[in-house]
């Protein structure tokens, strides 16, 4: 059985939860996230108690995939309460001399060594701010954070020679060292 699934998610507040025809709406201070539930996992909000359960019927908990989906839709859930009362925050660090970020309206210019300057779109809900050389992400949605600062990395990956690249500010590169010349 899940372990995780099992677990109720506690509903902080000023956290509202709604469920409707195989979706599931949560709306905080930090926003409004919305998701569309597996047909077999079946989600109710207990008011009173101020927590949500996920739970499968009885046949199901032989299906390993069911029992996957049952735990998946639980920490799903759970991200998204957190993400609309904390939020999430992702900083990255662009490694390299003469290079650096720059927020222009909803378009984020990385200076990465190219001839021209990379341009890359913002996505709605996400805030992004720079600072030279380290850009800050932050969101309610967990997913949207994590995908739009991987695209950024995967734009200059950072080289294990030098080390410069776009990196995670807590990433740690294994350098190399290179050629020996004599000896």
């Amino acid at each position: 059985m899940s372990r995780i699934g099992k677990k109720p998610v506690a509903i902080p507040s000023g956290v509202k939860v709604g469920v409707g025809d195989g979706s599931l709406s949560v709306e905080g201070p930090k926003g409004t996230l919305s998701m569309s539930v597996r047909p077999e996992v079946s989600v109710e909000v207990d008011a009173d108690a101020k927590e949500v359960r996920c739970t499968i019927s009885e046949s199901d908990l032989k299906t390993r995939e069911i029992r996957a989906y049952w735990g998946l839709t639980r920490a799903l859930i759970n991200n998204m309460v957190e993400g609309v009362t904390k939020g999430y925050e992702k900083s990255m660090e662009i490694v390299g001399v003469g290079w650096g970020a720059q927020v222009q309206g909803n378009q984020l210019k990385l200076q990465l060594g190219y001839a021209q300057p990379v341009m890359m779109d913002i996505p709605a809900g996400l805030n992004v701010t720079a600072e030279k050389q380290i850009v800050k992400i932050t969101g309610a949605d967990k997913q949207a954070v994590g995908q739009f600062a991987a695209a950024m990395r995967s734009k200059r990956k950072p080289e294990p020679y030098n080390g410069k690249g776009v990196k995670y500010a807590d990433e740690v590169i294994r350098r190399k060292q290179g050629k020996q010349f004599g000896s």
